[in-house]
Order: structure tokens, then sequence, then C-alpha cells
């Protein structure tokens, strides 16, 4: 980005439109929300494999399965601090190379706490059910809701929505309540996920992928809409 100066003509209501109009394009010279989306999108997608080949599975004569997704517990924590951190550095690195300052943090402290909120209830879940086994008959609904929320895929989208905020970004709004709309209300229940001989971990691993590609694809939506905008 250059900066030029700009003479008003000594009329104060077209300086403070200069200013303001410098101002959005500041604003949005600073939005880099292709690179948070590309970085979450690729933990999202990397975590699979750990969450596979981490659970275990016990299936019972009558057909009922126990499990316990410990791969997730060790992936996602690490994954999502380490992406934050990536996504900091590429926030930063790019508002400097146009000579402008990156307001991120907020967003990376927020996906910290998301993050630790987390792996608190995940821990916490590990200690309590196997002595307190699921009540027999289907969960509520907004059971099912709150424990898709709670999930790393969740937990993303509710820190996109500080990044939205932080950013001024009505597009990353309307995407990220489009992503949590997707992810804890049109996604169907794991019973849900493709044929009955599919194992749990299929089961369990369609949902981050769409998860992961509805994240790979509006970091290349929001990537195009910049190159064009720059242009």
């Amino acid at each position: 980005m250059t900066t030029e100066s700009l003479s008003a003509g000594g009329d104060p209501r077209r300086l403070l439109s200069d200013v303001r109009s410098l101002a959005r394009r500041v604003r949005l010279d600073q939005r880099m929300t292709w690179i948070a989306l590309l970085v979450l999108g690729a933990v999202t997608l990397l975590g699979i494999p750990f969450d596979w080949l981490g659970m275990q599975v016990r299936c019972n004569p009558d057909t009922s399965c126990e499990f316990a997704r410990r791969g997730m517990l060790f992936y996602w924590p690490p994954a999502l601090l380490l992406g934050y951190a990536a996504i900091a550095v590429g926030y930063v690195r790019a508002a400097r190379a146009r000579g402008l300052g990156a307001r991120v943090m907020p967003y990376v402290i927020a996906g910290a706490v998301t993050t630790v909120v987390f792996t608190a209830l995940g821990v916490a879940a590990a200690l309590y059910f196997p002595s307190h086994p699921f009540p027999d008959g289907p969960l509520p609904y907004w059971w099912l809701v709150l424990d898709r929320l709670v999930l790393p895929w969740g937990m993303i989208g509710v820190a996109l929505l500080v990044l939205a905020r932080l950013e001024r970004n009505v597009g990353l709004l309307l995407f990220t309540l489009a992503y949590l709309a997707l992810v804890l209300l049109a996604l169907p229940t794991n019973e849900g996920w493709g044929p009955a001989g599919w194992g749990l971990q299929a089961r369990f691993a369609a949902p981050q992928v769409v998860s992961g590609a509805a994240l790979l694809l509006g970091a290349a939506g929001f990537f195009a809409a910049a190159r064009r905008r720059r242009r």
C-alpha cells in the first residue's frame, strides 16, 4: 500500500471523507483472512489420521461399541496453538510488507482460550464417561449441538467470530455463521454417515473432511477476493 498526500481544499467535510476513505483502505489491506482459513483447514484435515489411528474401539457381542478418542486429545491442543501462532506470524509479516500494523493478537488469544476449553472438556469427559456410561436411548438434539460446539472444528468457528469483529469483515462474519450452521446443525450424526459397514473411525472422519474442506474453500474465496481488490 502506498500513501499519498491529499488536499482537501480547506473543506472540512472533504477532509473527513478523505480520512475515512484512507482508514477503510488500511482496514482492507490489513485483512489476511485467507491465511487464517487456510491454516485452520489444513490443521483440521491433518488431524484425521491422528483421530483415526489413535481411536480405541471396543465392540460388544450385542453390536454396541465403546470408544475413546485419545489421538484427538493428543493432536488438537498443540496443533491449534501452533496454527494460531502461524496465523499471527503470517498476519504480521504481510502487514509489515505493506507498512501497516496488524491487530491479530486478540484473535490469537481467543483461539488459545478456546483450545484450552476444548482440552479441559476433553480431559473431563475422558475421566467421567468410563465410570458413567451414556444413558439408554437417543441423546437430546441440544446435547449433540453442544457436543459439536466444543469440538475443535466448532471452537474454530467461535474464534473466527472474533477475527470477523477485529477486521470489521462482514464477509467473514457471514462465512463463519454459515460454517457454524454447517458444523453444528447441518451435518448428520455419526450414525448417519455412509453405509452401515463403515467403522467408527470412518464415521468420525467424515464430518472433519467436510469441515476442513469448507475452511479451505473459504480460504480460496477470500484469497481470490483479495487479489481482485488489489488490481
